[in-house]
């Protein structure tokens, strides 16, 4: 029986690509499916990207999408291991950057960027990469059987 492989947590998926010079450098360009950083720091976010919008108890307003986008796709790179986790604090600040440019109150972009700040670091960890997952059943059954790997242990892409 041929099944489905699917992650759940996204609640929007970029229509186009998006791209903007950052203030990071790697020693190496990085490519994955949907996110590529030069070694310049041109961030290239690619349509068909899904992420969960903004995090924690906030509203998801207009000011706060295209930060939360970019604030995103970097944590993702630090999840996978693609940038280290000193780029963290980068991350955070562009988010707060993005967030004001965007027409955000400068309390509310305070707030938002110390939530990031003390909070946010769970989610680069490699750790916690959201899980594939199977469906129906069946399927997973038979993925387990092929030795696939579980959805626990699979990658993200």
């Amino acid at each position: 029986m041929q099944g489905i492989a699917y992650k759940k947590g996204y609640k929007y998926q970029l229509s186009r690509d998006y791209s903007l010079q950052i203030g990071l450098n790697p020693e190496q360009p990085i490519n994955t499916r949907y996110i590529t950083l030069s070694t310049e720091g041109e961030l290239l976010i690619k349509a068909g990207y899904a992420w969960d919008g903004p995090s924690g108890p906030t509203l998801d307003t207009q000011n706060f999408m295209r930060g939360s986008l970019v604030h995103d796709a970097l944590y993702q790179l630090m999840r996978e291991q693609l940038l280290p986790p000193n780029c963290k604090e980068d991350a955070d600040r562009l988010l707060q950057q993005q967030c004001l440019e965007d027409g955000m109150s400068r309390l509310r972009a305070w707030w938002v960027y110390r939530a990031v700040h003390y909070f946010g670091k769970s989610s680069t960890d490699p750790a916690n990469k959201r899980p594939t997952l199977y469906a129906p059943e069946s399927y997973q059954r038979q993925m387990t059987e092929e030795g696939n790997q579980s959805p626990e242990t699979e990658a993200e892409s």
